[in-house]
């Protein structure tokens, strides 16, 4: 029987951490490896944001890649297989989701995250026998954006929250009152607070809507980067020199731009 790209993927990684394989990658540990699967990670979301599906192929096979190979590290170091991370996981899977693999029911997807929050806290019991806090399975390496956004997502699972979409939007009006008090100063730690409890506000309230901050701020950082290269274009085809334009016609080349791109998604 032909063996399936993930065995052949696997026949690779043994040939290269073979002891006549690759110098580099016997030298490599579970360790070592991190910061290539956050690179690649980052990566991979980026290819799939910007929609290009060839990048997204490639991109989901290096991830694909490291995470055999982290894998297969820890079998070597006999701790567990592929095997035993993948069977756990589908357990877990089926744990989590009993309104599909069980008789359970839920009204609303709110009643559905408090379940598995609630699922999830029973699995992760202490040696003396009390669940875990609420947050001691945040990740500290997450993206302070993304923290926020599943800071405020694990809150309201428990009820900790805002009633309503309108207190929230009192509380970011109120954070961008404090923000302008202490902006007329210069008391810069008082600044950084106010602007941090601001920017958590907002990402609390756009976690309200369906919106991660994360990704929102992601989506604008693009659309400006897209829109500068094109005013930049828009320049060097009039022969200007575009550091050197004043402020008001830099402003008419980034309109243009919008036109466009407006023009274009319309």
């Amino acid at each position: 029987m032909p063996k399936t790209a993930l065995e052949e993927l696997q026949a690779v990684i043994d040939r290269l951490i073979a002891p006549d394989g690759c110098p580099w990658d016997r030298k490599q540990s579970p360790q070592s490896l991190t910061e290539y699967i956050i690179e690649e990670c980052y990566e991979l979301v980026s290819a799939i944001r910007s929609d290009k599906i060839v990048d997204v192929c490639e991109e989901l096979g290096d991830v694909a890649f490291l995470l055999l190979f982290v894998a297969r590290l820890y079998e070597k170091q006999g701790h567990f297989s592929l095997d035993d991370a993948l069977n756990s996981n589908r357990a877990k899977m089926i744990r989590r989701h009993p309104h599909v693999f069980g008789e359970a029911h839920f009204d609303t997807r709110d009643d559905q995250l408090k379940a598995w929050e609630e699922i999830k806290r029973a699995e992760h019991v202490e040696e003396e026998g009390k669940p875990k806090g609420l947050y001691d399975s945040l990740p500290e390496s997450l993206p302070p954006l993304t923290k926020a956004y599943r800071i405020n997502s694990k809150a309201a699972r428990v009820g900790f929250t805002w009633k309503d979409d309108e207190e929230v939007e009192q509380q970011v009006e109120a954070e961008w009152l404090e923000w302008l008090d202490v902006s007329a100063g210069e008391d810069k730690e008082a600044q950084q607070h106010e602007l941090g409890d601001l920017l958590f506000s907002l990402a609390g309230l756009g976690r309200r809507k369906g919106i991660k901050a994360n990704e929102a701020l992601d989506m604008a950082n693009r659309r400006f980067l897209r829109r500068f290269h094109r005013m930049e274009e828009l320049a060097c085809a009039k022969n200007l020199d575009f550091p050197q334009l004043s402020l008001d016609e830099k402003d008419e080349l980034w309109n243009s731009a919008k036109a466009e791109e407006e023009k274009g998604g319309s």
